[in-house]
């Protein structure tokens, strides 16, 4: 049983950081229908002259999603960038070993860049480090963001785009330390790759953040090691360093599942004191800053994939169904991101159509939401502002692999522009409503926006392109305020957003 109520305590004296906007970017890989039947489906009711679905367009657009990482992922280790630019009819079609698939190339760097500017977002290019390196990576930023003059710049000129793409952020590789990534590489041996790519890159456009590769999850063998070698070589040349995790309910051990988001907070601290130690080490001033570019949930298809036979084009690899929860563990690892906001700067959901993604479409047919779509849609929406150093006494419970799991997790947002605030809120237990107290300090005297709530009483629940509206988020409108309390009820397995604003709101 649940004993007592959880409190939070804010004040604007008390501040954590700003977030980067950043922190709510996605991830298109060219994996299973991501691409093709995802964002790009020429021929559908809703594509445009480029071939793009609005539909999808549109739900991107409502999620503000500021940054989107490309082409991959396990792809890009052996993607040659050079088969994605110039005349669709004279792309070759290759085979993608990652995940044994046949690759089309119909979308490329200049494609992928065309939807970006279409759906409003930046794009976090990847190059590849496995099966190539220094010069091909020196050659795709020239590419990309040299105006014209040079050999590459002018090649693209010659494709259609005059005005350089100016992509800004850049990621060297990916999970170089798994042994199932083509060119997979000791931490040495990529640290050297990585430090003088970087230098290659920055020679050509001083302006670009670059992206090291950290470990693909806390439980590879060779972590934290990996982090501390990789930025012994690298600490001078790179602004980040990426972490990426995964989390699933196997065994159906939901309190166990829910509390997978303090296996992430634990794995942020490691990698910041990786970081700083390096940072001692070199005697420098400099502060590195982490990209989280791959998290979610992910384990539904794992089963599925099994049975999809290699070579095909856009196979349906990675269609995770996701249910109830699934939003509550990903609203939850929503606030272990912004808990660390002054050291995670980037993050990428992975990934945003079909693959493990919140947004799934039929081939010719619809596009839905996911269940997972509205913990993102919320935070990147209202959290944007300054993190508040978020005080939260909650009941606690035990689990299989944790020990102290607060029922409650939550985490506010102060806008100071707009003047409002946003309490994210998590209730993990699965039978009881939570009572919570919201001490609100200086911010006494606002009043309650609204207070929207994503639940559903069957924990399996998903939504489907038959029943795409079976898990959606609904108002209530028993929060109130008591002088400087708020006052909110927490419902069984529920993600909750509290609003509050400093001024009446029109209407």
């Amino acid at each position: 049983m649940t004993k007592g109520k959880a409190t939070v305590t804010l004040d604007s004296r008390y501040v954590l950081s700003d977030v980067d906007s950043r922190i709510y970017g996605s991830f298109i890989e060219h994996l299973g229908r991501a691409v093709y039947g995802g964002i790009y489906e020429p021929g559908h009711p809703t594509a445009n002259e480029q071939g793009f679905r609005q539909d999808v367009a549109d739900m991107v657009r409502e999620l503000q999603v500021p940054i989107v990482r490309y082409p991959g992922g396990n792809f890009v280790s052996g993607y040659n960038w050079e088969d994605g630019v110039g005349p669709v009819e004279n792309r070759p079609v290759r085979l993608d070993l990652a995940w044994r698939s046949t690759e089309s190339n119909r979308v490329g760097t200049n494609e992928f860049v065309a939807w970006a500017r279409l759906v409003g977002a930046d794009v976090m290019m990847a190059v590849n480090l496995g099966t190539r390196g220094i010069d091909a990576a020196r050659n795709l930023v020239e590419y990309c963001n040299h105006p014209s003059g040079s050999y590459w710049s002018d090649l693209r000129v010659s494709h259609g785009y005059r005005n350089p793409h100016d992509i800004k952020v850049w990621c060297l590789g990916n999970e170089m330390d798994g042994p199932w990534q083509i060119g997979h590489k000791t931490a040495d041996e990529y640290g050297r790759l990585a430090a003088e790519t970087a230098k290659a890159m920055k020679w050509v456009d001083p302006d670009i953040e670059l992206v090291a590769c950290g470990s693909s999850n806390r439980h590879m063998a060779t972590f934290p090691e990996w982090e501390r070698i990789v930025l012994d070589h690298t600490y001078e040349h790179v602004e980040y360093i990426s972490m990426h995790t995964y989390y699933g309910n196997r065994d159906g051990d939901t309190p166990n599942f829910l509390a997978q988001s303090l296996d992430m907070d634990e794995f942020i601290k490691t990698v910041v004191a990786a970081c700083d130690y390096i940072k001692a080490k070199k005697r420098s001033k400099k502060t590195m800053y982490l990209s989280f570019d791959e998290w979610n949930v992910w384990f539904h298809s794992n089963e599925a994939d099994k049975q999809i036979p290699p070579w095909t084009v856009a196979p349906p690899l990675l269609e995770d169904i996701y249910t109830m929860e699934d939003a509550l563990l990903v609203g939850a690892m929503l606030i272990t991101l912004l808990k660390h906001a002054d050291r995670v700067k980037m993050a990428c959901l992975a990934q945003l159509v079909n693959v493990i993604a919140p947004i799934m479409t039929e081939n010719g047919g619809p596009a839905w939401k996911q269940t997972i779509y509205y913990p993102y849609l919320h935070a990147s929406v209202y959290g944007r502002g300054t993190v508040l150093q978020t005080l939260v006494d909650s009941p606690k419970y035990d689990s299989k692999d944790f020990t102290d799991v607060p029922y409650v997790d939550a985490v506010a947002v102060w806008n100071q522009d707009g003047g409002d605030v946003t309490l994210f809120a998590v209730n993990r237990n699965l039978t009881e409503s939570i009572p919570l107290e919201c001490r609100l300090g200086s911010f006494a005297g606002y009043r309650v926006v609204e207070h929207l709530v994503l639940r559903h009483d069957d924990l399996k629940a998903k939504n489907t392109s038959d029943n795409p509206n079976n898990v959606v988020p609904t108002a209530v409108n028993r929060t109130s305020l008591d002088g400087d309390t708020l006052h909110a009820n927490l419902q069984p397995a529920s993600w909750n957003v509290i609003r509050l604003a400093s001024q009446p709101t029109a209407g």
